[in-house]
């Protein structure tokens, strides 16, 4: 199921970049060749922007591929290394779970509460905001998998 989740992270990431790309050309042509901005282009590429950020961390996150500072000596975390590991990733998971799902679904619910739109393409944000809760079910997912298959490794 991970690989599934992973291709399809790929693909969607790499379709929104190429809207980005679409629209970033649309408005260098549309202001240069045309004399006539896009008023639709900023949005568009700011919402993409948004995007493809939480997407990316979700699947950074899958691949572990986070960024990670090394605090404590090597030595130490060599001996200890599956607890350390886990401890990293129940705090992901944690993370991912109370701020991105539980936060995230508040953010959505209040921005159609509110009635909240963007102010050129008027798209309720509600819609644009999604990413956040569904990149924290992914983060959680990805961490849970991650545990689950070091707890295996324990037991190996």
């Amino acid at each position: 199921m991970r690989a599934k989740i992973d291709n399809v992270l790929e693909k969607l990431v790499l379709l929104i970049l190429v809207i980005m790309l679409i629209s970033v050309v649309w408005q260098v042509f549309s202001r240069f060749v045309l004399r006539a901005p896009s008023t639709i282009t900023d949005e568009i590429s700011s919402f993409s922007l948004i995007w493809v950020g939480l997407l990316g961390a979700a699947y950074a996150a899958g691949k572990n591929l986070h960024l990670a500072i090394d605090l404590i000596p090597e030595e130490v975390v060599k001996k200890r290394q599956r607890l350390f590991n886990g401890i990293v990733f129940i705090s992901i998971g944690l993370f991912a779970f109370t701020v991105m799902i539980i936060g995230g679904f508040r953010l959505v619910q209040l921005s159609f509460q509110f009635g909240q739109t963007s102010a050129t393409l008027e798209i309720p944000l509600g819609f644009i905001y999604m990413v956040v809760p569904i990149s924290g079910v992914l983060i959680c997912y990805y961490s849970i998998d991650t545990l689950l298959n070091l707890r295996k490794l324990n037991k190996a």
